[in-house]
C-alpha cells in the first residue's frame, strides 16, 4: 500500500507543488494519475519512492514512513520508470542495462540471464539486446528502461508517460502487460496525458490540478465529465464523445473504450432486426 497524509512540497526555490495531497492506492490496484502541465504529478510520484521527502506531511509504503528508509530500500519495493529514458541509461548494451540491478542485488547468474531474456521478449527487445540503449528510438529506449524495472519484480510499479514514443501495437501489449501485473496483485500507478490509452485500460483515475486533487474515481465517471476535464486542460475521449452523440439510439453516454463501443453498437444493431 502507498498512502499519503496531507502531503506538502515545496522546492527551495518556490511556492507548494503539492498542496495537502492525501490518498490511499492499494495493493494491486492500477491507477492513473492526470492532469495539466504543472500539476504535481512527476513531483507526487518522486515521493512514492523517496526520491523527494515531505516538506510537511508522511508518505508511507507498506505502512513505513519513507523518512525512515533511504532511496535504494525503498527502491526494491517501488519502481520507478521515468519519463525521460535517457535520465536511467548508462550500459553498454540493452542485454547488460537490464541485467544491472539483478547484479547489484546479488541475484544468481542463472537467475539473472533467465530474468532478463524473459523481459527482453516480453516487451519486444530481443532483437537490441547487444546493441547500444543510446543507438535506438526513443519509445525502443523507453521500453529499455521499462524492462530494466520490471526485471527485479518490484511490488509497485510506477511509470511516467509509458506511452511517449508507442505506436498502437505498443501501446496494447503494454496495457496487457500492465493487467497482467496487476493480476499478480501488483500495485501499478502509471502518470500520462495519454486520455485514449487510459480509456481503454479503465483504471481508478485521480486528477490533479495546481497541487491539489480535484477528482479521484472510475475512469468511466472520470472521463465522461467534462467539466472536470477542462479544469484539468484534457479533452474527453474521442469514442466517447462519439458515443455520446448517438445517444438517441440507446448507445449510452458512459462509454469510453473501442471494446465496449463495438458491443454496445452490435446490440443496438441486434435490437434493431
Amino acid at each position: 500500500m502507498i498512502k499519503t497524509e496531507t502531503l506538502h512540497f515545496a522546492y527551495p526555490t518556490g511556492d507548494d507543488v503539492l498542496k495537502g495531497i492525501t490518498l490511499e492506492i492499494g495493493d494491486s490496484e492500477f491507477v492513473a494519475i492526470m492532469g495539466e502541465n504543472g500539476a504535481g504529478k512527476t513531483t507526487l510520484i518522486k515521493h512514492f519512492n523517496g526520491l523527494h521527502k515531505p516538506t510537511k506531511g508522511h508518505v508511507l509504503v507498506d505502512d513505513v514512513d519513507t523518512r525512515k528508509r533511504s532511496v535504494a530500500s525503498i527502491s526494491r519495493d517501488v519502481g520507478l520508470v521515468f519519463q525521460n529514458p535517457d535520465h536511467q541509461l548508462f550500459c553498454e548494451t540493452v542485454r547488460e542495462e537490464v541485467a544491472f540491478s539483478l547484479r547489484n542485488f546479488g541475484y544468481e547468474p542463472e537467475t539473472i540471464e533467465r530474468r532478463t531474456k524473459n523481459i527482453l521478449e516480453t516487451l519486444d527487445l530481443s532483437q537490441y539486446a547487444d546493441s547500444s540503449p543510446f543507438t535506438l528510438s526513443g519509445g525502443e529506449r523507453k521500453r529499455v528502461a521499462l524492462a530494466s524495472v520490471l526485471v527485479w519484480n518490484p511490488k509497485h510499479v510506477v511509470l511516467d508517460e509509458p506511452t511517449i514514443g508507442q505506436d498502437y501495437q505498443q501501446k496494447d501489449r503494454l496495457r496487457n502487460f500492465i493487467l497482467q501485473l496487476v493480476s499478480q496483485r501488483k500495485t501499478v500507478i502509471i502518470v500520462t496525458h495519454d486520455i485514449e490509452f487510459v480509456a481503454e485500460c479503465k483504471p481508478r483515475v485521480i486528477l490533479l490540478s495546481k497541487g491539489s486533487i480535484v477528482a479521484d474515481g472510475p475512469a468511466r465517471k472520470i472521463l465522461t465529465d467534462e467539466r472536470l476535464l477542462d479544469e484539468c486542460s484534457l479533452v474527453r475521449p474521442q469514442i466517447s464523445s462519439l458515443m455520446s452523440s448517438l445517444n438517441d439510439l440507446g448507445l449510452g453516454q458512459d462509454i469510453i473504450d473501442v471494446y465496449t463501443a463495438r458491443a454496445s453498437i452490435l446490440e443496438a444493431f441486434r435490437r434493431v432486426k
